[in-house]
């Protein structure tokens, strides 16, 4: 990236950006090629000037929260990674319908659902214990136990190309299940959570079943990216692997998980690599054994490495 670009970019986020970056140090999978560039932008109006002056050049740019649901190539991604992690704000709002707060798109999922617990808003308990900030939450519509984010959901506000920062009402966007269609230059920058009163009581016991249950079914002793792939209409993506005859199985340092197969963990020792090639092999043998094609959740993005030239795409 060229020295002016370089100025510029380090101006309009106050200086705190990153270049030529190994993104095993910022996701929760611990692997990842190379960045060009990870720019965090201290405030919304920081990121809308940042988006304006990106697409005005013609730099290709991803947004990211915390790093949970991102895998980078091993050969890198030539552009910038938007980091939106300093957008920590979240304020109490008077809305008609019941009870509601704005929450800045960096703000972890675990900041809301404590929020709601202190000021006993229900509504949220779902998404307890799903890793991420709300920028992504928002953008892959997630969900758990039946509900999705856009359930709960009363605007969302966008930041465009020219520098614009929309509020949308959540029932306009078309949300899908896990994920909401923006244009590649449209970055989520908030959102306005819609709750209702409850009892303290209720929504912690209902809040530490939903951790136990995690705990019982999900590898959180390892480093990984959460679900790999969405399930398919009236299928579970986890009990498809299974049946293949998947769980356990490792290419390098990734392995299908003993404890849930749609989940991939990092031993130790995974590269990207390893987990894109875990993953082609995965949708393969799903496909011939049940003529169903797996869609991923996680977010690739980057080039292929040297040795991943001969690697499917995603």
């Amino acid at each position: 990236m060229e020295t002016e670009l370089k100025k510029k970019i380090s101006s309009l986020c106050e200086g705190d950006v990153k270049f030529d970056v190994p993104m095993r140090d910022y996701t929760s999978m611990k692997v990842g090629g190379r960045v060009e560039c990870l720019a965090f932008p201290p405030s919304v109006q920081h990121v809308s000037a940042l988006v304006r002056f990106l697409c005005d050049r013609g730099i290709p740019f991803v947004p990211t929260g915390n790093g949970t649901n991102l895998i980078v190539r091993e050969g890198g991604f030539r552009g910038v990674l938007l980091g939106l992690g300093r957008l920590k704000n979240i304020s109490l709002l008077p809305v008609e319908e019941g009870m509601g707060f704005y929450a800045e798109a960096g703000a972890s999922l675990r900041e809301i659902i404590n929020l709601a617990v202190e000021r006993q808003m229900t509504g949220i308990e779902f998404l307890a214990g799903i890793p991420g900030s709300v920028g992504g939450a928002v953008r892959m519509n997630a969900g758990a136990w039946g509900r999705e984010i856009k359930d709960v959901l009363k605007d969302v506000s966008i930041a465009n190309a020219d520098g614009e920062i929309k509020c949308f009402p959540a029932e306009t966007l078309p949300f899908r299940y896990r994920s909401l269609e923006l244009k590649p230059s449209e970055v989520i920058v908030g959102a306005v959570f819609l709750l209702a009163p409850g009892e303290r009581e209720k929504i912690e016991a209902c809040i530490e079943e939903i951790w136990r249950k995690r705990r019982m079914r999900h590898p959180l002793d390892y480093p990984s990216a959460g679900s790999i792939f969405k399930n398919p209409p009236g299928k579970s993506a986890g009990r498809l692997i299974e049946e293949t005859g998947l769980k356990g199985l490792e290419i390098g340092g990734a392995r299908v998980s003993e404890k849930h197969a749609n989940f991939i963990v990092n031993t130790g020792s995974a590269s990207a690599s390893d987990v894109v090639e875990l993953i082609n092999v995965i949708k393969r043998e799903v496909k011939k054994k049940h003529g169903i094609t797996l869609e991923t959740e996680v977010v690739i993005i980057g080039e292929n490495g040297p040795q991943e030239e001969t690697v499917e795409l995603i």
